[in-house]
């Protein structure tokens, strides 16, 4: 395994959510508390930057080039040629003390993102499911943390961590209706090994989960829940991954610097950098979400 590479020490506060942009030919991330939208293209280290009014958990591509955001106050639709947003849809208007933390585009070319406590209370949060402009439908209840999700390569399961569980949880899903069912643990992650959260699929059908607290992104077998590898970074809170560059076989990892000490920030000063691997295994091209 190649060593880490670092791309742009952007220091973010909390990193999050990232998503390759074939198109553009550039990694796009969030910066959660910073309102900040993140853009880098690789081929000429550009770096762009969206600043928003409100935090933003997650953005996912959309058929056109545009995003679609999982902000804290609901679902938004942005271009970004002239960075006007538009709202879709809060789901949780009477939930004042919550916000989005992580989200994708599906399959089914729908935006999926979770909610989350803002004090960090337990069980305040859901996972829902943006149908269309004002129709918005929860799929999973008493969420502690919604962070990473992803589907099979045959797209007949669903990925989800809900991360104090520390655990992967595995369902059934219906492309068709996108309705998913049948709840199971797929992935026990080991206390030492630090918090489940964000995660991505590869070419071969393994998970890739990013270690909150553990330093490290690693590789699994979701079928048997066995550990296959392990990569190391030199920041302790590391929030997601995904797979980009031309042939997809570079592995993006974002994290954050968020709640660190000063100590702990003088010994790991590439917290809340975007960094690079060469993992030896390719992903797949992330699903675009339907223009709303």
């Amino acid at each position: 395994m190649e060593k880490w590479e670092l791309l742009t020490d952007v220091r973010a506060t909390l990193g999050e959510g990232p998503v390759w942009d074939e198109e553009r030919g550039a990694i796009v991330w969030v910066d959660i508390l910073e309102k900040r939208i993140w853009e880098y293209r690789p081929a000429d280290a550009d770096l762009t930057s969206y600043q928003l009014d409100q935090y933003v958990g997650a953005a996912a591509l959309t058929e056109s080039g545009g995003l679609l955001l999982a902000m804290r106050h609901g679902f938004y639709a942005m271009d970004r040629d002239t960075e006007k947003l538009r709202a879709l849809g809060d789901p949780e208007a009477d939930r004042p003390a919550n916000r989005f933390n992580d989200g994708k585009c599906g399959p089914d070319g729908r935006f999926w993102a979770g909610t989350m406590s803002m004090g960090d209370k337990p069980g305040q949060g859901a996972l829902y499911r943006l149908e269309e402009a004002g129709r918005i439908s929860r799929l999973v209840e008493g969420v502690s943390t919604s962070n990473g999700l992803d589907w099979s390569l045959d797209g007949r399961t669903f990925y989800y961590i809900d991360t104090p569980t520390r655990e992967v949880a595995a369902f059934d899903y219906d492309r068709e209706t996108g309705r998913i069912e049948r709840r199971r643990t797929a992935i026990r992650v080991p206390e030492e090994d630090g918090y489940p959260d964000g995660m991505t699929l590869d070419a071969e059908g393994k998970l890739w989960i990013a270690h909150w607290g553990g330093s490290q992104v690693t590789r699994w077998d979701p079928e048997t829940g066995r550990k296959l590898d392990a990569l190391a970074l030199p920041v302790p809170l590391v929030t997601s991954c995904a797979f980009g560059g031309e042939h997809y076989d570079e592995l993006y990892v974002t994290s954050a610097r968020v709640g660190l000490s000063t100590e702990t920030l003088e010994q790991h000063p590439l917290s809340g950098g975007l960094f690079r691997f060469r993992p030896g295994v390719k992903g797949r091209s992330p699903f675009r979400c339907r223009d709303l």
